[in-house]
């Protein structure tokens, strides 16, 4: 900053020297007449013969009388010119000094103004730069979400694969379902809060070049006023500018200056605080939308380990009633065979009572008696009828248990092999393919 000089306070004398009037002094011309002078027409303006002593100490005494007058009215003006001369001096040098002064209370002005101007252009620049860095966070937030997404469509679609009974709309389903659709709103607020981040970018942009628009005005003004500071009288680079006392019509007022100054900073100022706020919001939100999908998968992968210990647990219960089943049906084909061999058992005996009573009726005239011999080879004949009868049915039954326990035992095997394939679906294909999960860090940007 150019040092301004101190200028007198006391009233300064008056510029110019009031203007006064001499005195007009008349003198009196001598006239030729006199007996031997010559007056008329023709001899007007010309002397025709001497002058007379009279006239002559006249003329002498006029020259004195105008020598003198023009001596003192000369010593007046020198001394006149004299003290103007000194008095413009003083007064030149008093609004020098006045100006110098002034010029450098607007240096001070300027300087403090643009040292304002550099602290809000540095200041917005750190922001933008900080808010840069908020908004490539949110980019790399916004790339690690399609990881999860990408892997709970798959594993929805895995579990497409499913075989019934198994292919149930169950707790695991609901939560992936819940996974991806806030998957999708996570990635559609991220992509607001990108556009958002860039709009405010670019008005952080704006605001830091009307800034520094108006920084280097002030540079260049500093520059012009401190090198009208350093001119004095003495200077070998002044010159004259006849014109330069004209107002432009677009020159600006001191308080229009300021003005427009203040509202620059206001502006950027006001643009500095929306964009820390952002910053603290796209925090918030990169903080939150990676701790819910954490839960989020952290809720899934526990669906998922309850219903691979459901399905676990259900293929150990079928895999116990197979066992039974197929021991059940071991001993029903046995008890099939010995029915079959009751039956044909059965079948000798019944043939000799009925060979018996076919001989007995052979028997000649009043031989051929129902005594109790016929009437016991009669009931046997109908009881071994009866017995078969009961075995034959028994052996119907048996063989209906024997091929319901057949069908029974495909059908276990059947839901057995279905829930070996959902485990396998569920534990080797899903969970094995969630351990790819992002880490918090990742959905947080950090990484």
């Amino acid at each position: 900053m150019a040092q301004t000089d101190v200028l007198l306070t006391k009233e300064p004398a008056p510029q110019t020297v009031p203007p006064c009037e001499l005195p007009c002094k008349e003198y009196d011309v001598a006239r030729n007449t006199g007996a031997y002078t010559s007056s008329g027409l023709a001899t007007a303006g010309f002397r025709t013969s001497k002058y007379l002593p009279e006239e002559w100490f006249q003329n002498c005494y006029a020259r004195y009388h105008q020598a003198f007058a023009d001596r003192d009215q000369s010593e007046r003006q020198r001394h006149e010119s004299q003290q103007l001369a000194a008095e413009t001096q003083a007064l030149a040098q008093r609004t020098q000094q006045d100006s110098t002064r002034t010029v450098g209370e607007r240096l001070q002005d300027t300087h403090g103004w643009k040292s304002e101007l550099q602290r809000e252009v540095e200041a917005l620049a750190a922001e933008t730069d900080l808010l840069l860095a908020q908004k490539q966070r949110l980019e790399r937030a916004l790339d690690a979400t399609e990881v999860p997404f990408s892997i709970a469509t798959d594993n929805l679609q895995c579990r497409e694969r499913r075989q019934h009974p198994n292919l149930v709309r169950d707790h695991v389903e609901t939560e992936l379902l819940k996974e991806a659709e806030l998957i999708r709103n996570i990635q559609e607020l991220l992509k607001r809060t990108i556009m958002q981040a860039v709009s405010q970018i670019r008005l952080n942009r704006e605001h830091k070049e009307t800034c520094e628009m108006d920084w280097s005005d002030k540079v260049e003004a500093y520059n012009i006023d401190e090198t009208c500071g350093r001119h004095h009288s003495q200077s070998t680079e002044v010159q004259a500018h006849p014109h330069s006392t004209t107002f432009q019509e677009s020159a600006s007022t001191p308080e229009t200056w300021a003005k427009f100054t203040q509202d620059n900073l206001c502006r950027a100022q006001r643009e500095r605080l929306a964009s820390a706020n952002l910053r603290v919001l796209v925090d918030c939100i990169l903080r939150d939308t990676s701790e819910d999908l954490r839960l989020q998968c952290d809720a899934v992968n526990l669906a998922f380990g309850r219903r691979c210990e459901e399905l676990e647990d259900a293929r150990h219960k079928l895999q116990h009633h197979l066992h039974k089943t197929l021991r059940e049906i071991t001993d029903q084909e046995h008890n099939v065979a010995a029915l079959r061999q009751a039956i044909k058992d059965k079948e000798a005996p019944l043939h000799v009572a009925q060979t018996r009573l076919y001989l007995r009726s052979h028997r000649p005239n009043m031989e051929l008696c129902r005594d109790a011999a016929q009437f016991r080879l009669a009931s046997e004949v109908e009881e071994l009828n009866m017995s078969l009868t009961a075995l034959r049915e028994k052996l119907l039954e048996a063989e209906q248990s024997l091929r319901n326990l057949e069908d029974t035992h495909m059908s276990l095997e059947k839901d057995i092999a279905a829930l070996t394939n959902s485990l396998f679906i569920d534990r080797q294909k899903c969970m094995a393919h969630r351990t790819r999960y992002p880490t918090i860090l990742q959905l947080a940007g950090y990484q």
